[in-house]
């Protein structure tokens, strides 16, 4: 299986390919539109400023290629929220894959969240054999508020999307390979999809 990890300089990856060492699969770094569109799968990894990571994607045009993308895409923590319409940091428009507008958690409240926190009513084959309430690592100051494309919630003051699904787009807020079991799990069953 071919998986491509989407290289735009957005956040450290070495984490998320030891995690697909662990299961078998080779992951490889590209930025290259064709090898991306060729991959078996996509994982859209990122972390860091979204203002930054969408003016890197439009230098490689993969702003164009990823939303035409027919294979089974997963994004993670910045990668799910580049995903939606707009997020409120820095004021940006992102792929408008899913219909919603990523906002900045309250200032009452300590940001970033970072830590373990539960994630639950979740929906879909992603979640295949990962118990209810389960933890999940997180480390992120926005959030995707609850849309019909929501397929597991957490809580942080209020309930927000930790994972979206719109056809063969996903999304997770947590980092599964930091994730322990449960993330590996995650992982597993995304690469699953293609089988």
């Amino acid at each position: 299986m071919e998986v491509a990890i989407i290289d735009y300089g957005a956040g450290n990856i070495r984490s998320l390919q030891f995690a697909l060492e662990r299961l078998g699969v080779r992951g490889y770094l590209t930025s290259d539109t064709e090898q991306i569109a060729n991959a078996d799968q996509v994982i859209f990894p990122g972390q860091g400023a979204a203002q930054s990571a969408m003016n890197k994607l439009k230098r490689h045009g993969l702003d164009q290629l990823i939303p035409q993308l027919k294979q089974p895409v997963l994004g993670i923590c910045l990668g799910m929220q580049l995903l939606c319409d707009y997020t409120e940091e820095g004021d940006v428009e992102g792929l408008g894959i899913i219909q919603g507008k990523v906002k900045r958690f309250s200032n009452q409240l300590k940001v970033p969240q970072m830590g373990w926190n539960t994630v639950y009513e979740t929906q879909t084959a992603l979640f295949q054999n990962i118990k209810p309430d389960e933890f999940m690592y997180l480390v992120h100051s926005y959030f995707v508020p609850i849309l019909p494309e929501t397929i597991a919630k957490s809580t942080y003051d209020q309930p927000y999307s930790v994972a979206v699904n719109k056809d063969n787009f996903y999304g997770v807020q947590f980092h599964p390979e930091k994730s322990s079991k449960a993330g590996q799990q995650l992982l597993q069953n995304f690469f699953n999809l293609s089988k």
